[in-house]
């Protein structure tokens, strides 16, 4: 957490810079002398001061800032058009202005060049230029980050195991594409499914990025397990701490309330565990086809928010739990290498995993169940995994 006197610092600093006005530097003042005042009595401020100073800094555009270039896969498609919108206009990045790089299939350039006709319709003053393409070297140049949301639907008769394979060559070039024209320093967040094993084989095929740079997409079923909590418990998702999603994004993920809070108060003090086991777990896991089954579409708006809210908890950090797949490194016994979702914190955008954590008999079977999922995937694309990410052994081999 950073203290709560260099978050006011912090904020005055920033609405300097930009040329905000003095009102919002004496905001930004009144809010954190009367925040440090009460903050050791009501811990929980913290939080709340972070996502202020977080809100008054972004809510100033800074007009000299360098651009961020975001590239999107799949701009087109549902998630793509609704993520597009709330990152041109600044829900991802706040002021910062933005230059977006948008990649389709060549089929479905007609439909991208509509969407870059509604951009340039809303007249967003944060972008600064517009890229539609078909060329990965293009789409990839330079960019900062890359959202990779297309990928290859599942048609009817094909198993899991045809569509990690049909997927696995799309982001392996990708990955290839990113290491080759993307800064090295790019952050690339994977939307498209199988989300977990789709990362991997794209960090696999980026040798020249960071693999700690990569990250596949569970803040959506990490929403919705808060929304879940929420409406049980009659609180606000605000209320909510230390929730996570373990493993993989898919009907075998986890939903943890071990060490939730709700209030301050354990989150199984106020829910039975025949509701969790019954309901609140598969709630959790099939939301998706839950979705589909309502309203003939799977679900676009929710998770395009989904991502906007992952990348800026890695541009801004974070003082709570969230959920995010990541390069295992072994944590809690996970084999290294495999793109499995923890809880974890984020800082000086690198996520961490939340260590030395408890882990039941019920949790450890779901922490294996997902786990021995992710492995059987990444034996199915073995082929396109041409970089050993670790060479230590995993405790589960050794």
């Amino acid at each position: 957490h950073y203290p709560l006197r260099r978050q006011r610092q912090m904020c005055i600093r920033d609405s300097s810079k930009s040329g905000a006005k003095d009102v919002k530097q004496e905001l930004a003042s009144a809010i954190g002398n009367v925040l440090i005042k009460q903050a050791k009595e009501e811990p929980a401020l913290v939080s709340k001061f972070h996502n202020l100073a977080i809100g008054l800094k972004n809510s100033v555009v800074d007009d000299n800032a360098e651009p961020v270039r975001v590239a999107i896969t799949g701009a087109s498609g549902q998630i793509g058009y609704a993520l597009v919108m709330r990152v041109a206009s600044g829900q991802m990045f706040g002021g910062r202005p933005v230059i977006l790089q948008l990649i389709e299939l060549p089929q479905a350039m007609k439909s991208l060049q509509g969407v870059v006709m509604e951009l340039k319709d809303c007249a967003f003053p944060l972008v600064r230029d517009i890229i539609p393409t078909d060329d990965l070297a293009k789409g990839f140049e330079d960019t900062d980050w890359a959202l990779l949301v297309g990928a290859a639907p599942r048609k009817k008769g094909m198993e899991r195991g045809d569509l990690i394979k049909a997927n696995g060559s799309i982001f392996s070039a990708q990955g290839k594409a990113l290491s080759k024209y993307a800064k090295n320093t790019c952050h690339t967040v994977v939307v498209g499914n199988p989300a977990n094993t789709n990362a991997m084989i794209a960090q696999r095929n980026a040798p020249n990025i960071p693999a700690e740079n990569f990250s596949a997409l569970t803040r959506l079923d990490h929403n919705r397990g808060l929304a879940q909590l929420a409406q049980k418990t009659g609180s606000s998702v605000t209320d909510i701490t230390k929730f996570a999603i373990w493993g993989n994004h898919s009907a075998t993920q986890y939903p943890d309330i071990s060490h939730t809070l709700i209030k301050g108060k354990p989150a199984r003090e106020l829910v039975d565990q025949k509701w969790v086991q019954e309901y609140f777990i598969p709630c959790v896991q099939q939301r998706g086809a839950e979705i589909i089954a309502a309203r003939g579409l799977s679900s676009a708006a929710s998770a395009a928010s989904a991502v906007v809210d992952h990348v800026r908890d890695y541009v801004n950090g974070t003082t709570e739990w969230t959920s995010v797949a990541i390069a295992s490194k072994g944590e809690y016994n996970i084999q290294p290498g495999l793109f499995f979702s923890y809880p974890t914190t984020i800082q000086g955008g690198v996520a961490s995993v939340v260590e030395s954590l408890s882990v039941d008999s019920f949790s450890t079977e779901k922490l294996e169940l997902t786990h021995k999922e992710l492995q059987k995937e990444r034996d199915t694309v073995a082929s396109l995994l041409p970089c050993l990410l670790y060479t230590s052994p995993s405790p589960r081999d050794s």
